[in-house]
């Protein structure tokens, strides 16, 4: 094995610019979340509407999530150090499991809160106008703040930032249903906004599950999708010297990957020639994949009739 420490600084630029537009995009929503979480529960409480002061504690897991955000930002830039050889990146994914369990736990929440007041049909009030404005407005900042979201987090290419996306459209779809279950009530149905908020509790109950057994997963060092792995063979294939390559092995390690792999070089070559070989592979990789680090492992490679010398020449040159 020949573990290659030197860091590209592509890379390097990469994980500074995440970070930086993490921070930033995270603080928008901080702010956003912060006024709808007063503004909705306040008035959810004002206009005795259930499906309001719902889509208020969401926006408040939103809120809490967003502080979990900024944290895991914080660390995940951290450098390695002895006890975190290959850095902090997996404070990321740590983040989304958490993010996951709160959904998880907000959502199971709603949908009891909810299931009480359906099997009290008759103590259901009717809500005021004004709650329908403000579920409308909710609805407005919160798919304006999932838009914004979203395209940095794909401009910068970070699943933390995309699950937190993610969340605040969770938010603008429960803003929908809240609008539809208060149109319902005003129009003589009363028990169509606790319905609302129960269809609220299962939509972030099923977010919540979905981020957070993915993030389990990454944390059980599961690879990287097939295309992805198909193009870092092709990477290493096309590097001068190299004849052949197998067992390339992939896991994440928050958005960045870690990689094993075997090389083939021809078995002529000296063991330096080699390692120039494997190093430049690494560089290669690093340089135009997410990659963290490259381990490779050099096996030698003979040609079918013996014939070293025309092989190793050329590699040299």
């Amino acid at each position: 094995m020949q573990p290659i420490p030197d860091d590209s600084e592509d890379t390097e630029h990469s994980a500074a610019e995440r970070a930086a537009a993490a921070s930033r995009s995270t603080w928008v929503s901080v702010i956003v979340n912060l006024a709808l979480t007063s503004t909705q529960i306040t008035a959810g409480l004002l206009t005795k509407s259930q499906g309001l002061v719902a889509d208020g504690v969401h926006s408040l897991s939103d809120l809490i999530a967003d502080f979990v955000v900024l944290l895991a930002s914080h660390h995940s830039r951290k450098d390695a150090d002895a006890d975190h050889p290959y850095g902090h990146h997996r404070y990321e994914t740590a983040a989304s499991l958490v993010l996951g369990l709160l959904l998880l736990a907000v959502g199971l929440g709603m949908l009891g809160s909810a299931i009480t007041k359906l099997q009290q049909p008759e103590a259901i009030p009717q809500v005021h106008m004004a709650a329908l404005w403000v579920a409308l407005g909710a609805l407005t900042a919160k798919e304006l703040l999932f838009r914004y979201m979203l395209a940095v987090a794909k401009r910068v290419k970070s699943s933390m930032l995309v699950a937190n996306a993610w969340h605040a459209r969770s938010d603008a779809a429960s803003s929908l249903v809240v609008g539809i279950g208060i149109i319902g009530n005003l129009a003589g149905y009363p028990i169509l906004d606790p319905i609302a908020a129960a269809i609220v509790g299962f939509m972030v109950t099923r977010m919540g599950w979905e981020f957070g057994w993915d993030a389990l997963h990454d944390l059980m060092d599961r690879a990287v999708d097939e295309e992805e792995v198909a193009a870092i063979r092709l990477t290493l294939v096309e590097t001068p010297g190299i004849m052949g390559v197998h067992d390339i092995r992939t896991r994440k390690m928050g958005d960045m990957v870690v990689v094993d792999a075997h090389i083939e070089v021809d078995a002529a070559l000296t063991v330096e020639a080699g390692h120039e070989i494997a190093v430049e592979a690494r560089r290669r990789v690093l340089q135009r994949h997410r990659v963290l680090n490259l381990m490779t492992h050099v096996d030698p490679w003979r040609r079918p009739d013996g014939d070293h010398d025309g092989v190793a020449a050329a590699t040299r040159a």
